[in-house]
């Protein structure tokens, strides 16, 4: 049996050791060498914090690398922007209601002062819808919307985009809106106690549910409660025309009727005016190369596969004061969608 010696195995090991420790000092140096992107959304239950997890690769790739992009989940919609203009994220999760509250300082953002800057209109991403659902045995109970004024209603959890929704269709209709905030995962114990007499539901692009809203309607009987026909025509005169939702498409069970009337709104993700042009520019130019292939693994991205232009131009008119990133002028620029009269950030 051949031998090793004792001097040939301190050798082996010293350089086998040597070896770990420059491969250890060339992967950090390469990692120190990637610059980061923080992506801040609302909590992990909700459909923004999905989509942003499935694209981080995405995004990535787009940059060649050179970033590592880290998904950062906030209570809400309205705290992971605030995050964001705070200087904590260079990504964050809003809709076009939002970008109107916070450029008018209003709802949330009264009082409010960005610590960096405020976002600007950077990539509009996935039409959302919400609409009114109640514990099934009680909806007898109920035939509008104005059958919930005053009364307790979880609008979803304070600060969500569909929160701020239901506020202004709340507004429009001149009704009281009586908010009784609770986690989403405890809505189906308290529609069945009466805690609550409805709580708001939304869909992504007419198909997806939010993942807490999933978990509601498997264990609790629900019926939805559409607008009557005159609030549909005071919401439709306040520019908050209902769309219509096939219910067999959200639902695993019946919800009561086969089509579902859901107030929308825009979802996006925005970022301050200091990030790089070309940053953002090469981010849309992938997902827009990659919008079919999206709308493959997320009916949520339907929408923006058909029409991924047409949804850039609509978020920006939804508040068209609102200065547009630099990036994303120049990606429509390039497509022929770009209007004089907007306003790009920083110029």
């Amino acid at each position: 049996m051949l031998k090793t010696r004792p001097g040939h195995k301190f050798a082996v090991c010293v350089a086998v050791l040597a070896a770990f420790f420059v491969f250890s000092a060339i992967s950090t140096a390469c990692a120190a060498e990637r610059k980061s992107i923080r992506w801040a959304t609302s909590d992990t239950g909700s459909y923004g914090y999905k989509v942003a997890a499935q694209m981080t690769s995405v995004l990535e790739n787009a940059l060649g690398g050179e970033y590592t992009v880290t998904v950062n989940p906030y209570p809400s919609t309205t705290a992971a922007m605030k995050a964001t203009m705070d200087g904590n994220a260079e990504i964050g999760y809003t809709a076009d209601v939002g970008m109107t509250d916070l450029y008018a300082g209003t709802g949330s953002f009264k009082d409010y002062k960005a610590g960096k800057a405020n976002m600007v209109h950077t990539w509009y991403a996935y039409p959302m819808e919400s609409f009114m659902a109640v514990y099934a045995p009680n909806a007898s109970k109920y035939s509008s919307w104005g059958d919930f004024s005053g009364k307790p209603v979880f609008f979803t959890p304070a600060g969500y985009m569909n929160w701020l929704n239901f506020i202004r269709i709340f507004k429009a209709l001149g009704y009281e809106f009586k908010h009784v905030q609770i986690s989403g995962a405890a809505q189906g114990d308290a529609l069945h106690a009466g805690t609550i007499v409805g709580a708001v539901a939304y869909t992504t692009a007419g198909r997806s549910l939010p993942s807490y809203w999933r978990e509601t309607e498997l264990r609790t009987d629900i019926k939805i409660i559409n607008p009557s026909a005159d609030e549909v025509k005071k919401l439709t005169a306040a520019n908050l025309e209902p769309v219509e939702i096939d219910a067999k498409k959200v639902f695993s069970k019946d919800v009561g009727v086969k089509t579902i009337l859901g107030v929308p709104l825009l979802f996006a993700y925005n970022v301050l005016a200091d990030m790089p042009g070309e940053i953002i520019f090469k981010m849309l130019n992938k997902f827009y190369a990659e919008r079919e292939i999206l709308a493959k693994a997320d009916p949520g991205f339907g929408p923006l596969a058909r029409n991924f232009i047409g949804m850039q131009v609509t978020g920006i008119k939804a508040n068209p004061t609102v200065p547009v990133h630099a990036g994303l002028a120049k990606f429509l620029k390039e497509h022929k969608a770009w209007n004089d009269k907007w306003t790009i950030a920083g110029k």
